[in-house]
């Protein structure tokens, strides 16, 4: 069967772009045709300033809300990266078969690191090396496929990358996985600034609508969306983002295609409308599941313990033949699976004999 992981970062609340472009997807078709892990990547939250509390608070909101999309721990593995200590362990294997190169030509890295030091921060080694993380991340459990928003394919192609490289130097070890892409809103944009993504992590409010906002607080900001010049409705995502990206999140709500919604309306204020109406009542199942999930913890908690055991069941044995690949000895509690000749301790030890003779001079 196809394996199929995905991952949300921790780093702010989830909005409407998350779920549409990924979240959605997931629960509706990924965890049904597919041996499917879904996990909250809290340790790449840790690559900027963040306050350790807010981290812990985000990453439980995000699990409880994987929850609420409709994720089924009977369907699929939902559970937190820190959780499974191979993703940190096979993260290292891959810097060292990774280039300095390659880090810093990462489109992401550039703007993240830009924006760090235009506030006087500095910028953080594990933000340089986080896409090895991700590599990791997806490597650990045989990935076939990553369902992924447009941003993140870079990544994915480093992915293999990486794979490819440390299969060729040291033996098969990884399946070489392949990127998927949802066919609408695959890239949902801030209401306010069309040309930038929604992301969760711009907490500049009007144009993000999170998946926990009130319908009236979802109704003012969708109205408020900033369209084009001219007054008709067309879908043309360079020449109109503005009414673009309100067809495409109309599209992805109703499931309906964007060009001919395009044709469907004389008004920018009845496409607004229609828009509100659709993401309200698309959101209304998550936050009433959501508002459950919240008043039963224990049950979240038992969700994601189980999910760490099934996922690092899964992971290990891919990261210790990695380990055993590249050269690392195995734990002294397992049996060497190749036996060592007399001679070549013999020789060893000659070997060592000579430089510590040659260090003493």
């Amino acid at each position: 069967m196809t394996r199929v992981f995905s991952g949300i970062k921790p780093t702010g609340h989830l909005t409407l772009g998350n779920y549409l472009g990924a979240m959605r997807p997931w629960a509706e078709v990924d965890q049904h045709r597919a041996d499917s892990l879904f996990c909250v990547v809290d340790l790449h939250a840790l690559t900027v300033d963040h306050d350790p509390a807010r981290v812990r608070r985000l990453s439980r909101q995000a699990a409880t809300l994987l929850l609420a999309t409709g994720l089924d721990p009977q369907l699929c593995t939902v559970f937190v990266q820190s959780h499974v200590d191979e993703h940190a362990r096979l993260s290292y294997l891959l810097e060292c078969v990774a280039s300095d190169g390659e880090m810093r030509r990462m489109i992401q890295y550039r703007e993240k690191a830009a924006r760090e030091r235009e506030r006087g921060g500095s910028v953080r080694l594990s933000l340089l090396t986080y896409p090895v993380l991700m590599a990791a991340d997806i490597l650990a459990y045989g990935t076939d496929e990553v369902p992924v928003g447009d941003d993140q394919t870079q990544h994915v192609e480093l992915t293999r990358d990486l794979a490819v490289r440390f299969n060729q130097r040291y033996g098969h070890t990884f399946v070489v996985p392949k990127a998927t892409h949802p066919p609408v809103a695959a890239r949902v944009m801030n209401l306010q600034e069309p040309a930038s993504k929604m992301g969760k992590s711009d907490d500049s409010g009007p144009g993000i609508v999170y998946l926990l906002d009130e319908p009236d607080v979802v109704r003012k900001k969708v109205m408020r969306a900033v369209t084009d010049s001219g007054r008709e409705v067309v879908y043309d995502r360079e020449g109109r983002p503005g009414v673009a990206n309100l067809l495409e999140i109309l599209a992805a709500c109703t499931g309906g295609n964007p060009e001919i919604l395009g044709g469907v309306y004389q008004s920018y204020g009845a496409l607004k409308k229609d828009t509100a109406d659709a993401v309200i009542e698309v959101l209304r199942p998550v936050r009433a599941r959501h508002t459950e999930l919240c008043a039963d913890p224990v049950y979240v908690e038992g969700v994601l313990r189980d999910g760490a055991e099934k996922a690092r069941e899964m992971a290990r044995p891919v990261v210790d033949a990695a380990y055993r690949a590249i050269g690392l000895l195995p734990p002294v509690s397992e049996p060497t699976s190749e036996p060592v000749s007399a001679e070549a301790v013999s020789a060893e030890a000659v070997s060592v004999s000579d430089v510590v003779v040659k260090a003493a001079r």
